[in-house]
């Protein structure tokens, strides 16, 4: 499972440009898939035939990470930019910062701009030019992205830290899923979606494209145990089941069999009720004629920052619980 986390958190995928993650996801999968197809939105559809193909289960985990888009690039050099998805200012300044060419530059605020004042598009780039035409000559321009620098860092025992765990860490658990997984119990795709950051986009149309009887969706949750008398979830207490968010109701068909799954294989497990944020679970939910949805989600420190952290015996039992699904059905 290591090696899966190094190969997919060193990919550049921010919303809109998942291409190079999905092209790591094809060649992992393409040992154990009945069938690889990529939709016109670029979700990238990974289908494992099952023992009854007269049902459907989806898996969705999104491959797009949030950045940063250019807006301007001034006289002097510096290139202004915007967000793409939920930047936290404050967490994103002074860091290392990749084009989605390799030009290398560093993210700081505009001078004079105090802490309390610093939003996303008040952030600039330094690439080291000297003016506009330099960084032109570096491939800078309107539209162009860029990401935080990858990093991967062990901390202590199980637990990582890293960029982009949101949702690289949701594509292990799923790519892991479907490599050792025994034969699925139902015709299961594991979908590795786009645009997830800006508005849930890429799930709805492979939903409707697959037309789901269940689904499932693999995303991180606050693990916000540091100084919070009630966390959401905590880190190294298992895979989280959702019951509810912002955005979804999971049906309760769902979360009952999963608790049931967990009990039965002694996967450790806890409960998230999210009163903010979203997943694709809820655009599975209401895609066409609509299909029973739930969300296995991973405790995740520092969500959205460079240096989220989790702990890898909750990888395992999300691993653990998403096989048990696949292998014995949602029924």
């Amino acid at each position: 499972m290591l090696t899966l986390i190094r190969q997919f958190t060193s990919a550049f995928s921010v919303s809109g440009w998942e291409r190079p993650l999905a092209e790591q996801i094809r060649k992992t999968l393409a040992p154990v898939a009945d069938e690889i197809t990529t939709d016109p939105l670029g979700n990238l559809l990974v289908l494992r035939k099952g023992k009854d193909a007269s049902r459907k289960l989806m898996i969705a985990s999104h491959m797009d990470e949030i950045g940063f888009v250019v807006t301007a690039v001034d006289d002097a050099g510096f290139v202004h930019v915007s967000n793409v998805g939920g930047i936290h200012a404050v967490a994103s300044a002074f860091q290392r910062v990749r084009f989605r060419n390799g030009t290398n530059g560093v993210i700081v605020p505009e001078s004079g701009t105090k802490p309390a004042d610093l939003t996303a598009k008040k952030l600039v780039v330094d690439v080291g030019a000297s003016d506009r035409r330099s960084a032109e000559r570096r491939g800078i321009r309107v539209g162009e992205l860029c990401a935080v620098v990858p990093m991967l860092q062990r901390l202590s025992g199980t637990r990582y830290a890293a960029k982009a765990f949101d949702d690289r860490i949701g594509c292990v658990v799923s790519a892991y899923t479907a490599l050792h997984a025994g034969t699925p119990a139902c015709d299961t795709y594991f979908c590795f979606t786009v645009q997830e950051e800006v508005g849930c986009r890429g799930a709805l149309p492979a939903a409707f494209r697959i037309a789901p009887d269940c689904a499932i969706a693999l995303d991180v949750t606050p693990a916000d145990d540091c100084g919070v008398k009630q966390p959401v979830t905590r880190l190294g207490a298992g895979a989280a089941i959702k019951v509810k968010d912002a955005s979804v109701l999971c049906a309760p068909v769902v979360v009952d069999r999963m608790t049931e799954l967990a009990k039965a294989r002694k996967i450790p497990y806890q409960y998230e009720v999210l009163t903010a944020g979203g997943t694709d679970t809820s655009a599975m939910q209401m895609a066409g004629a609509g299909c029973a949805a739930g969300c296995i989600s991973i405790p995740t420190r520092y969500i959205h920052s460079p240096v989220e952290t989790v702990d890898l015996r909750d990888l395992r039992a999300c691993a653990d619980l998403l096989t048990a699904c696949v292998e014995e059905g949602m029924a």
